[in-house]
Order: C-alpha cells, then sequence, then structure tokens
C-alpha cells in the first residue's frame, strides 16, 4: 500500500533514510557521514505537515516500510525568462535494501506521477548523484531523461 507518510512512520523513515545516506557515503565520503539522515525525528515531523513537501512511504500490512518518496511542490510563476509552471521534485526516493528489484521503486515513481497530473503539474523533477549508477539506470527506465547537469572540480 502506498499512502501519504504518518508521524507514526518516522522510525520507518529514518531507517530508509540511513539506508540512502550510506550509499552516498560509500561513494562520497569528502560529503556525507555513514550512518547520518538528511532530516531529524523532528525534522521529519515538521516536514509531514507541509502540504508543499508531500511524502509518500509504500508500507506492508506490519507497517515496514518497503520505500518511501519525499516530493517538493515548486512553482515557478512569473519568472523573466521561464515559462510558468508547476513542477513536482522528487527530493529523495528510497527502496528498502531488502526490496530492490521487487518493483516497489516502479511502483512509487508511478504513484507520484499519478499525484503530479492529478494536481496539474507540467513536470517531475529529480538529481541523482553520479556514485550511485543502479539509481541512474532506474530512473532512465523509468523514462527520466536529463535535464541538467552539476559539475564540480574538488580543490
Amino acid at each position: 500500500m502506498i499512502r501519504r507518510a504518518e508521524e507514526g512512520d518516522i522510525k520507518e523513515l529514518l531507517r530508509l533514510l540511513r539506508q540512502v545516506n550510506n550509499v552516498h557515503a560509500k561513494g562520497r565520503p569528502d560529503l556525507f557521514r555513514m550512518d547520518g539522515t538528511k532530516y531529524d525525528a523532528g525534522e521529519l515531523e515538521a516536514l509531514l505537515r507541509d502540504v508543499e513537501r508531500p511524502v509518500f512511504v509504500r508500507v506492508r500490512e506490519d507497517g515496514t516500510a518497503e520505500g518511501y518518496a519525499f516530493c517538493v511542490l515548486e512553482k515557478h510563476l512569473g519568472d523573466h525568462n521561464q515559462t510558468d509552471r508547476t513542477t513536482l521534485y522528487i527530493d529523495d526516493i528510497c527502496v528498502d535494501e531488502c526490496c530492490r528489484g521487487q518493483g516497489v521503486g516502479k511502483s512509487l515513481y508511478e504513484h507520484v506521477l499519478g499525484y503530479a497530473r492529478a494536481l496539474g503539474c507540467y513536470n517531475v523533477t529529480l538529481n541523482v548523484w553520479s556514485l550511485n549508477p543502479g539509481a541512474m539506470r532506474f530512473y532512465e527506465a523509468m523514462g527520466l531523461k536529463p535535464y541538467k547537469v552539476g559539475m564540480e572540480k574538488i580543490l
């Protein structure tokens, strides 16, 4: 079942956030701390109340989370050089390590697409770290295409 995340899901969200962080920490230990999380419990509590930042979770009947999608509604209005539009940005998506390859990610992504369409969004966007080729392949398989590329030079 996929639904909006609730305060009772915070423990499971933190568990999955740690998994995502550790993928990044293994690939870029210069940027990410092992066993960290993007949000703490208090920040998640506030985030789950924010209607502009929906969080979806796929859960088993026992409440165990198989994956999540953190999203942000971005309204681009009145810009001097860009068209007016609403974008649903996927801030973070995770499938539990034990559930990968079972369609969890695809079902979460399709749920997010349906949500964005229902809101009349123009597009869905996300960023993916180049250190995570599996995620890049997954997003490409879902039909996403690069629209901008971030680059760096470490000094």
